[in-house]
């Protein structure tokens, strides 16, 4: 079992677009899991709290200004991507308006995992994900209005659901198992991120399946609509390094980097549907939410590649 897990963490790039063609492919290997995404990120997110500890939280916390910054950067300069790239791949309409609102959601779940995969800052891509997260209710309607003139509803219930059961409570337990049993724990450190490599992908063939439909649907146009989302992604990776200007410390501007680069799209149907908007303006976050998943692992392995081991 733990050679499978050593290999799939290290051949994961391959294993991703595997399983994002699986998905396309056979849509209904994804549609099984689909009901069981909220689960595996729950999962994924108590895995990857089992590899610091109280103390590592408590680091973290004693330097706000660091957060700030994340948030910062994951609604600023995001936001105004998003709705540049929406304006110059769509013009206008419900495609442009979705891409834009891609720009001002908060970082992805699954970010920890990359941070851990590519050797940085752990605890404090947790924290960093919880605090966007708990905000985003407050601050996405805000942007989206701003910049499109259009209202937005925040669909409290499900966020707060989220960042409770997917977010704190495996968060929680994990950093007190940690905590309390260090060294029962500290001994499986090699093996935490290949097993949330395994969760990564169960994921994201959840994420596939249901939409291969729609992105095979839009024919032609879905290379435009995933080239939006490349551009957008690759824009956050370029935000993301941009905290070297602010900070010298290797594992922290990982940290940044996907913490910024990656969007929590699950939540942008939910803000939709709270809103009564047309569901096309979802779309953008359905491809993005491919393009990122296959994106992130190819960046973690070449920056771990680049510097030495901890």
């Amino acid at each position: 079992m733990n050679q499978l897990i050593s290999f799939v963490e290290s051949k994961l790039v391959w294993f991703v677009i595997f399983v994002a063609g699986l998905g396309l492919a056979i849509p209904e290997t994804g549609q099984f899991l689909e009901p069981g995404i909220g689960p595996l990120l729950a999962f994924l997110m108590f895995i990857i709290s089992l590899t610091f500890d109280a103390h590592d939280v408590r680091t973290v916390l004693r330097k706000p200004s660091r957060q700030f910054l994340a948030l910062g950067l994951v609604y600023g300069p995001m936001s105004i991507a998003g709705w540049l790239t929406g304006r110059l791949f769509f013009g206008s309409g419900p495609l442009a308006a979705g891409q834009t609102l891609l720009g001002t959601l908060p970082t992805d779940v699954s970010s920890p995992l990359l941070v851990l995969m590519a050797r940085g800052n752990v605890a404090l891509a947790a924290v960093f994900n919880a605090i966007n997260t708990a905000l985003s209710p407050f601050i996405v309607p805000f942007l989206f209005l701003w910049l499109t003139g259009i209202q937005l509803e925040a669909p409290l219930g499900s966020i707060i659901l989220e960042l409770v059961l997917i977010v704190f409570v495996p968060t929680v337990l994990g950093v007190s198992l940690r905590t309390g049993f260090r060294g029962l724990f500290a001994r499986h450190d090699s093996h935490y991120a290949g097993l949330g490599s395994i969760i990564y992908l169960l994921i994201l063939l959840a994420v596939v399946g249901p939409n291969a439909a729609i992105i095979i649907n839009y024919g032609w146009y879905a290379f435009v609509i995933a080239g939006a989302a490349l551009c957008l992604n690759l824009i956050g990776y370029l935000v993301g390094v941009a905290s070297r200007l602010l900070t010298n410390d290797r594992r922290d501007v990982i940290t940044y980097l996907f913490t910024v680069s990656k969007k929590e799209f699950s939540i942008a149907a939910a803000f939709v549907a709270a809103s009564g908007l047309p569901s096309e303006i979802a779309i953008p976050s359905a491809f993005f939410a491919v393009v990122q998943m296959i994106t992130s692992p190819i960046a973690a392995k070449i920056i771990a590649r680049n510097q030495a081991p901890p």
